[in-house]
């Protein structure tokens, strides 16, 4: 047994990605504290709105920096590669969802709704034409629930604005 065996009894791979990752993440949103966050005059120090947020992350920092630091194992190997690899799979998903916020405004809320439901169908493996089918009305019902029933204010698409003014309201109000 090596020395980091004896050292560390949980699983190690991933670690040494995941504490670069994280401080990464961490002095990234510490260098936005200034344009995301104010110092408001006539404010007690505990309650400006930069205070506690500045704590936070700072935290972040140097906490992630002192987990690094002391790791077991300092260089990666095969199976620190392998778990990325499992840890892209669900960042995957985070990147369809930014697509479909980034599409929506630009196609509608229901053509982009019935366009990404059944990639999303598809991608898991439902790949049937009546899984199709069923992802398609899905994706419809969940357009007209929030819109026409919950009345959820969903900006319409920029393609709206070349449909006729009464077919333009029609979506802007229900689709």
């Amino acid at each position: 047994m090596s020395v980091e065996e004896h050292r560390f009894k949980g699983p190690i791979r991933g670690q040494i990605l995941f504490a670069i990752v994280f401080l990464a993440a961490s002095v990234w949103l510490l260098s936005q504290l200034g344009a995301e966050t104010k110092w408001v005059k006539r404010t007690k120090f505990f309650a400006q709105p930069r205070f506690w947020p500045a704590v936070a992350v700072s935290g972040m920092v140097l906490f992630g920096g002192l987990h690094l630091w002391k790791l077991p194992r300092k260089r990666m190997v095969k199976p620190d590669f392998v778990e990325w690899k499992i840890w892209f799979f669900g960042i995957e998903w985070v990147l369809w969802f930014l697509a479909y916020v980034w599409i929506v405004p630009l196609l509608g809320y229901l053509p982009t709704t019935v366009i990404f439901v059944p990639l999303m169908a598809w991608r898991i493996g439902y790949r049937d034409r009546r899984w199709m089918a069923i992802s398609v009305g899905f994706a419809v019902a969940v357009v007209l629930l929030f819109k026409t029933f919950l009345h959820v204010k969903i900006p319409g698409g920029a393609v709206y604005e070349y449909l006729p003014s009464g077919l333009r309201s029609f979506f802007l109000l229900y689709l």
